[in-house]
């Protein structure tokens, strides 16, 4: 079976600012905390202080991996510049989306640069309060500010991809999230994480998806095992959660992600397809639109 993984990261160096202030590498792939709390955030053998293109190829290449989309956001930092340059470097293995605040006073000339002048032909926010745009600040996902980048994403053809974090944080906004994609239909939305649901939400992810069942809206199932911890492979919650995604956007719907490196820190690339590909959700061809025809048709234009 062919495979995309629509959902990975590199990092030149771990830079990210999230609700605990500042994350910095800490050597040996840990990162550290503005608090002081240190952690293991990707394995050692894959860097020291952040992830190159070349490691994650060697993780694709070992698990059958064709291509993969690189996506940012605030927990490793912001990369846009080593992201364009591993796509220009392997254009038929990666496509990546570029990122930027919204709220910087200079947005207008950034989004010139990254998506007139480099060519990104997608954009991504992490939304959430614990790593995201709103981990240091509240506003509404139907607001002026994003508006605006829901706007120029519709003028510019750009994929939007949304991490709005887990559904106990006051990121986690469906309803205005709902009117976003029904205002934007020209625009094609990809919500990452199955939304996060975590153990116990198997219902509120339900009314969820209910809301978000629209032409233009496909979810990412990056982490979403990871999201059931502690438990481990094969991840009967996140089993659970497939099903009930499968049954209301259906699996043309969904996309495979791992969420690599960081996922690698907590358990195997082989288990992360796995559990999907064991599951019994999914049949044969469902299994192909989920790990690579939807992806395909998404991010690399076929």
């Amino acid at each position: 079976m062919k495979i995309i993984d629509a959902h990975a990261h590199i990092a030149q160096y771990i830079a990210g600012f999230t609700s605990r202030g500042e994350l910095r590498a800490a050597g040996g792939g840990k990162a550290r905390y503005s608090t002081g709390e240190t952690f293991q955030m990707f394995p050692p053998e894959l860097g020291d202080i952040g992830v190159s293109a070349e490691s994650l190829l060697k993780i694709m290449d070992e698990n059958g991996v064709e291509k993969a989309v690189l996506l940012q956001g605030n927990f490793l930092g912001f990369h846009n510049d080593y992201t364009y340059e591993a796509v220009k470097k392997y254009p038929s293995r990666f496509v990546g989306a570029a990122t930027y605040s919204p709220f910087c006073l200079k947005a207008d000339e950034i989004r010139k640069r990254l998506f007139d002048d480099l060519g990104f032909k997608a954009v991504k926010f992490e939304l959430s309060t614990g790593s995201g745009l709103m981990s240091d600040r509240s506003f509404y996902i139907d607001g002026t500010a994003m508006n605006e980048c829901f706007s120029h994403a519709r003028e510019k053809g750009l994929k939007v991809v949304l991490d709005i974090g887990r559904p106990d944080g006051a990121c986690w906004q469906i309803d205005a999230l709902s009117s976003v994609v029904s205002k934007y239909p020209q625009v094609t939305f990809v919500l990452c994480h199955l939304l996060a649901p975590q153990r116990g939400d198997n219902e509120i992810l339900k009314q969820a998806l209910n809301k978000l069942v629209k032409s233009n809206v496909y979810f990412d199932l990056s982490s979403l095992a990871q999201n059931q911890k502690p438990e481990k492979f094969p991840y009967p919650t996140a089993v659970k959660h497939l099903g009930a995604a499968k049954s209301i956007v259906g699996a043309d719907r969904l996309m495979f992600g791992s969420d690599m490196p960081c996922n690698l820190a907590r358990d195997s690339y082989a288990h992360l397809k796995d559990y999907i590909i064991n599951s019994g959700v999914f049949n044969e061809r469902e299994l192909e639109d989920v790990f690579y025809n939807t992806a395909q048709k998404i991010y690399f234009g076929v």
